[in-house]
């Protein structure tokens, strides 16, 4: 009679044992495959960063520009930065450029191409860790010449903010994401390219703001992931395997 009414919890634990192994297994498989697709990121972020820049493409072609094929890309073009107010992002420190380690800003200024149309450029990093206005003017109303200048730099997409992104403080013109499509419409500085230009150089005389090339090391922990993954589905395995086997000889008894 016991060991008839035992069947059904065992069973159970049974079934509960391999959906958790086919789980932690998945798992494991599942981080396989970022690793691999992140691998492919990293070869070809690091083959664009390392390319020649290429000229800016013109804006008929746009709208077809994607962050997986385009992002990163270097491009070289003429630009006149416009008389509008510009725009700080907040930065703690920067995962792309091991010159920007600190907290500070990025200074964004729309840019007007000699065909008309706004390109957004960051043009670099200001260290100031109060957030003071008046020190970011006196770092940006330099470069508003009325005079246009060669630039390069990296093409780069609008960021999304996340649950815990603080709001912007329109007062300072501080955001806290890398969002240009956004600042733009905030700051009336009309339509603009739907990407924006990571600036790598000329580089200010005073070397404020600091543009810079880009370097990325993107985070590649996925293996670890996996093989502790992996470890948790032979644990539990074993667990059940040891379980069952005291089970047994408990039920058969001296």
């Amino acid at each position: 009679m016991n060991e008839t009414s035992s069947k059904p919890g065992v069973t159970g634990f049974m079934l509960f044992t391999l959906l958790l192994t086919a789980a932690f297994v998945a798992l494991g498989i599942w981080q396989l495959q970022r690793r691999t697709a992140k691998h492919e990121l990293i070869a070809a972020l690091t083959e664009r960063l390392a390319a020649a820049p290429v000229a800016l493409p013109p804006p008929q072609q746009w709208a077809a520009l994607t962050p997986a094929r385009d992002e990163f890309r270097r491009v070289s073009f003429t630009a006149t930065y416009a008389p509008l107010p510009d725009a700080m992002v907040y930065s703690s420190g920067s995962a792309v450029r091991k010159d920007a380690s600190t907290p500070g800003t990025w200074a964004f200024l729309p840019a007007r191409l000699p065909s008309g149309e706004i390109v957004v450029i960051d043009t670099g990093f200001v260290e100031n860790t109060m957030q003071e206005r008046s020190v970011e003017d006196r770092a940006v109303q330099k470069l508003v010449t009325g005079t246009p200048v060669a630039l390069t730099g990296y093409l780069r997409f609008p960021e999304e903010a996340g649950w815990l992104t603080p709001a912007e403080n329109r007062v300072k013109r501080l955001w806290f994401v890398r969002d240009h499509l956004a600042i733009a419409g905030a700051l009336g500085w009309g339509t603009t390219a739907p990407f924006y230009v990571d600036l790598e150089q000329p580089v200010p005389a005073n070397g404020i703001p600091r543009p810079g090339p880009l370097d990325v090391h993107l985070k590649d922990d996925h293996l670890q992931y996996a093989i502790t993954w992996f470890t948790l589905a032979g644990a539990v395995l074993i667990a059940f395997a040891v379980w069952a086997r005291g089970r047994r000889q408990s039920s058969a008894g001296p």
